[in-house]
C-alpha cells in the first residue's frame, strides 16, 4: 500500500497521519542507532544509515522508500544531480563526511551533512526529513551522545523552514558557481537552534537547594 498513489495528495487526511507516524517511528530508530553507534565504538556516517532513515521517513507513503531516486528533480530553483549520478555522488559525500570526522567542529559537521543531502536530493521524497535526522545523527555521534532538552534540532530546523530554506539555495548558488558552497547562513542557524535546545534543557532543570 503506497498512500500517495491512492489519494494522489499530501493534505489527505490519512497521508498526514501516517507521515506523522513515521516521523515519531523515525525518531525512535534515529535514537537507537546513535546509541548503537556508539555502544559499538564506529561513530562514522554509512549510506546504510542514510538509506534506513529515509525509509523510517517515508515507508507506505511513497514509492521506492530507502531507495536513490530513479529520475531527475527539481526543487524549487535548485536542480539536483541527474539521477544515474546520485550513487557516485553519495560515495563522494560520505568519504568526505568520514575523512573529515575526527577533526571536523561538530556543528560545521553536522550542517555539511544538512546541505549536501539537501544539494544531491538523492530520493524521491523524504529528503527534508532525511537531511535533518542524518544532521543530528552526525552531531550526536561527535557530542558522544544525545543532546537534552526538546524540541530536538530536526524539529527546530523545521519550525524556521523559510529561513533554512533560503540558506540551503545560498549554499546551492555558491557551489554551483564556484565548486565551494556558501555555508555561513546555514551553520549559524544550525548553531542557533542547538544552543536552543541545550538552554530548554538548562530551563527545565529543577533548581538544586
Amino acid at each position: 500500500m503506497i498512500i500517495h498513489e491512492l489519494t494522489n495528495s499530501e493534505a489527505h487526511p490519512v497521508y498526514k497521519a501516517l507521515e506523522v507516524a513515521n516521523g515519531n517511528r523515525q525518531y525512535d530508530f534515529l535514537r537507537s542507532i546513535v546509541a548503537a553507534s556508539l555502544d559499538m565504538g564506529r561513530p562514522f556516517l554509512s549510506q546504510h544509515v542514510i538509506k534506513a532513515l529515509n525509509f523510517q521517513a517515508i515507508t507506505c507513503l511513497h514509492i521506492a522508500a530507502g531507495e536513490y531516486r530513479p529520475c531527475d528533480v527539481q526543487v524549487g530553483p535548485h536542480i539536483p544531480p541527474p539521477y544515474y549520478r546520485v550513487s557516485a555522488a553519495m560515495d563522494d559525500f560520505i568519504n568526505q563526511v568520514n575523512r573529515n570526522w575526527e577533526s571536523a567542529d561538530p556543528i560545521f559537521l553536522a550542517t555539511y551533512v544538512l546541505w549536501r543531502l539537501n544539494n544531491i536530493h538523492p530520493f524521491i521524497n523524504g529528503n527534508g526529513r532525511t537531511a535533518r535526522a542524518a544532521c543530528y545523527f552526525v552531531l550526536c555521534l561527535k557530542l558522544g551522545g544525545w543532546p537534552d532538552g526538546a524540541p530536538i534540532l530536526p524539529e527546530l530546523i523545521r519550525r524556521e523552514r523559510n529561513e533554512y530554506c533560503d540558506a540551503l539555495q545560498k549554499a546551492h548558488d555558491s557551489f554551483s558557481a564556484t565548486g565551494s558552497p556558501d555555508l555561513a547562513h546555514l551553520f549559524s542557524i544550525v548553531e542557533r537552534l542547538m544552543n536552543e535546545q541545550i538552554q530548554s534543557a538548562q530551563a527545565a532543570a529543577p533548581l538544586q537547594p
